[in-house]
Order: C-alpha cells, then sequence, then structure tokens
C-alpha cells in the first residue's frame, strides 16, 4: 500500500488527504494547530475550512512532523506560497530517500519568481525527477462533499506521475498525467489573479459579457506568457488552464473572485483580506507574474490592471480599462 504524508491542514491540504484516503492510500496529515489536527483525528471534521463534512475515517492527523514524513512514498504539501520555502526548509532531512513531493500549491514565489515545484526542489534538494504538482479545477469544498473532479498531476518523471495519479484515483476523483510542468504550474497560479479580476468586474456590477471579455482574454494573456516560458499550447485549453480557470472566476466558493469582488464593491485591500478569511494567493502572485512576463517582454494587461488596483494606485474600473483601451487587432496573433 502507498503511504503518503500530507503538509498543510487547510482545506485544500486536508481535502487532498481525504482525497488520498478514499482512494485506498494510507495518509497521515500534518498540521501547527492542535486544535485543528484534534478535531481531524478524533472527530473526523474541519468545521473552520470545511464546515459540514464529515472527513475519511482513514486520514491520521498529527503535528509531529517527524511522524508525518515517516516511510511516505509521497509527500504533498499544501502550505501558503509565499511562506512554504521557510516552513518546509527544516524537514529535509527528514523527507524519506525516493519519495515524490507533490506540490498542491498555486503561486509564484515573491523575488525568485520561483514555481512551487522549484522552490520545494531548492529546499529539499530534490531532483525534478521526484517532484510533482497537481493542479486543476479543485475547488476544496465540492471535492470534500465528494462531487465529481477531474485534475492534472505534472511531472517531468512519468513514473513520479504516476505514482500520485494512482494514490488518490477514485470513484469521484480522475486524475490525468501531463509533463508539461511549466505550463501547468503557471495556470494554476496565474488563474488566481485573473479570478481577482473578474471578482473586480462582479462587484463593479457588471454582467456576463464582461465575466466571458475578463475570463477569454486572461486565458489568452496566460497562454502568451505560457508559450513564452517554453509550455506547450494544449495545457491551456484544458483541466489545469481553461478549466481551472472557469472554476476559479466563476465559483463563490473562490477566494481571489470572492477578495475581487470586495474590492470591486469599494473595500480596500485590508478590509478585503479580512472579509475573505483565507489566503488569497492572487494578491501576491500578481506582483511575482508581472515581473516574471516584464523580465520575457509579455504584455500581461489583465495582470497589470489588478496589481495596480491592489497597490492602491488604480480605480477599480483599471481592469476592464486595460481590456477596452487598449489598440484593436486580430483576436488571434
Amino acid at each position: 500500500m502507498t503511504r503518503a504524508a500530507v503538509l498543510g491542514s487547510g482545506a485544500w491540504g486536508t481535502t487532498f488527504a481525504a482525497v488520498l484516503a478514499d482512494a485506498g492510500t494510507q495518509v497521515t496529515l500534518w498540521g501547527r494547530d492542535e486544535a485543528v489536527v484534534r478535531s481531524i483525528r478524533d472527530e473526523r471534521r474541519h468545521e473552520a475550512s470545511i464546515p459540514g463534512v464529515e472527513l475519511s475515517a482513514g486520514i491520521h492527523a498529527t503535528t509531529d512532523v517527524e511522524e508525518a514524513l515517516a516511510g511516505a512514498d509521497l509527500v504533498a504539501i499544501a502550505l501558503p506560497a509565499q511562506h512554504v520555502r521557510g516552513i518546509i526548509a527544516p524537514f529535509a532531512s527528514l523527507v524519506p530517500d525516493g519519495a515524490v513531493a507533490v506540490s498542491l500549491m498555486k503561486g509564484v514565489e515573491l523575488g525568485t519568481h520561483a514555481r512551487m515545484s522549484s522552490v520545494i526542489s531548492d529546499a529539499w534538494a530534490l531532483g525534478a525527477d521526484r517532484v510533482a504538482v497537481v493542479s486543476g479545477p479543485n475547488l476544496a469544498r465540492e471535492i470534500a462533499q465528494h462531487q465529481p473532479t477531474a485534475t492534472v498531476v505534472a511531472s517531468s518523471n512519468r513514473e513520479a506521475a504516476e505514482l500520485v495519479a494512482a494514490a488518490t484515483a477514485s470513484s469521484y476523483f480522475r486524475p490525468y498525467t501531463n509533463d508539461d510542468v511549466v505550463g501547468v504550474e503557471l495556470c494554476g497560479a496565474y488563474k488566481n489573479v485573473i479570478a481577482v479580476g473578474v471578482g473586480i468586474a462582479d462587484g463593479l456590477g457588471f454582467g456576463h459579457n464582461t465575466t466571458a471579455t475578463v475570463i477569454t482574454r486572461g486565458l489568452a494573456e496566460i497562454t502568451r506568457l505560457g508559450l513564452a516560458l517554453g509550455s506547450r499550447p494544449e495545457t491551456f485549453s484544458g483541466l489545469a488552464g481553461m478549466g481551472d480557470l472557469i472554476a476559479t472566476c466563476a465559483s463563490p466558493l473562490s477566494r481571489n473572485h470572492t477578495l475581487g469582488a470586495h474590492i470591486g464593491r469599494g473595500a480596500s485591500l485590508e478590509e478585503a483580506i479580512a472579509l475573505t478569511r483565507g489566503t488569497a494567493e492572487g494578491v501576491k502572485t500578481s506582483q511575482s507574474i508581472r515581473e516574471l512576463a516584464a523580465s520575457a517582454s509579455v504584455e500581461v494587461p489583465i495582470c497589470d490592471g489588478v496589481v495596480t488596483i491592489l497597490e492602491g494606485g488604480a480605480p477599480r474600473e483599471s481592469v476592464v480599462e486595460a481590456l477596452l483601451s487598449r489598440p484593436r487587432k486580430a483576436e488571434v496573433d
């Protein structure tokens, strides 16, 4: 039987632990909050993040990271993207030889512009063949309720991707494998920025035409940057690209969309963060992606508009104006 460790007891980490358990994988979930860990272990509940859901009895939860990592064949990490390096670096010596590290995070590190798989590789001195990425339309609460979904497991190592896919496949969770790690990770991070932009437009009171415009041109923006970074075009029309973008931009369960909507209605960034009650990775990632795009000489008007609004330097309407004020051109370059 495959043995897995999940680091991070937030909504997605806890849900992914449940996915693993439901697929027949032996799983230990590590968290830093003793009260949360106790509730998951003893009551099979995580009411703060996944209210009303009874978790799988197969999840063992602990605050002891050494216990969690012992004997693991795969180690999934679901921690805040901008802090994960500092959190996991001290655990490097505890990671079992040969274990595959799995990034569940969707972000780009500030300063380094590193994708999460690269952060993990650096922190634990792992080769790319021992790192995989899970990304797709994976809203935690819906998956925790066993609503059907599919996802992408990406790795440069086919065997590593297949290990993760086999450890998670169940009647409600369908993993597909992919070797375009850069494209899959870029989609997962960038769609959060576009979701903030869609949320702002919604908060301003605009309708479905505007939403569709921002989503579609957002996908074009993601694709343009991804191709410049060496990704394959088909990744962006798949689950990790369009699939995740639709889910994150359209769902009220999306923290990034929710934060954007609060800003669109007039809240400050600080107020929107407090009202959202959770980490909206698109806030910090928008800055990293704008810098990454500049280094690749790629235009990213929606990302630029989101960053300027979040920094307080432009009116809320800037996201839409960033599209409508651009010079006319053919839709497909």
